[in-house]
């Protein structure tokens, strides 16, 4: 098992803990995805879990700032997927972790984040049909808000009044075990589960070709 962060530091226990390998790389650098992947000798598996939106957000940020936000969440997964498709000779999985920013039409306010995060939605989805051509599973999680120390993060930094409406967390373990269970199912291909704060994993369902 091969672990990449852009935190060294995070990185590294992160692969001592799980038992794996970790290698730097930082998903905005193309050069680094495709050192990842090769590293990765004999690629079955992946799962493209970066993401974040630093603020300010859109349209107050600049279109530099706001950009990146969009080649963190959507173009990133975009390129490991495209590399890592070409790596897995003999069939695979994918799973794209995205969040329920990105599910519904309700308002958001990082609109750049959430506008990624559907992206990866989609993408998922409309790659389905390489489970019949190519052996490849490409499949998502779409959890609402995690306990992890980022999220920790940004919880300290907002009022009371703001941190009164985050949901309940969701726990990494259970984001964890959903990604286990998609990479495990034959029939997993350009499925999407959400994970809401309020209730269990479910299915989208999967709807007629359109545009």
């Amino acid at each position: 098992m091969v672990l990449a962060d852009v935190d060294n530091d995070e990185g590294r226990r992160a692969a001592e803990e799980l038992g794996g390998r970790f290698v730097h790389a930082d998903v905005l650098v193309d050069d680094d995805l495709r050192a990842l992947v090769a590293a990765a000798e004999g690629l079955e598996i992946l799962v493209n879990n970066a993401g974040g939106a630093p603020g300010p957000n859109y349209p107050e940020a600049s279109i530099e700032h706001w950009s990146r936000t969009l080649e963190l969440n959507l173009r990133s997964t975009m390129v490991a997927t495209q590399l890592a498709l070409e790596a897995m000779t003999d069939g695979g999985a994918i799973v794209n972790v995205s969040s329920m920013a990105g599910y519904g039409l309700y308002p958001h306010g990082a609109p750049e984040y959430a506008a990624a995060k559907a992206g990866v939605m989609r993408l998922s989805g409309a790659l389905s049909p390489l489970g019949a051509s190519a052996g490849i599973r490409v499949s998502c999680v779409c959890p609402d808000w995690v306990d992890t120390p980022a999220v920790h993060r940004s919880l300290a930094s907002m009022t009371d009044e703001e941190r009164a409406q985050v949901p309940e967390l969701v726990t990494a373990e259970e984001i964890a075990s959903l990604v286990l269970d998609l990479i495990r199912d034959d029939t997993s291909a350009g499925r999407v589960l959400i994970r809401p704060a309020d209730g269990p994993a479910m299915v989208v369902p999967l709807e007629g070709p359109c545009g």
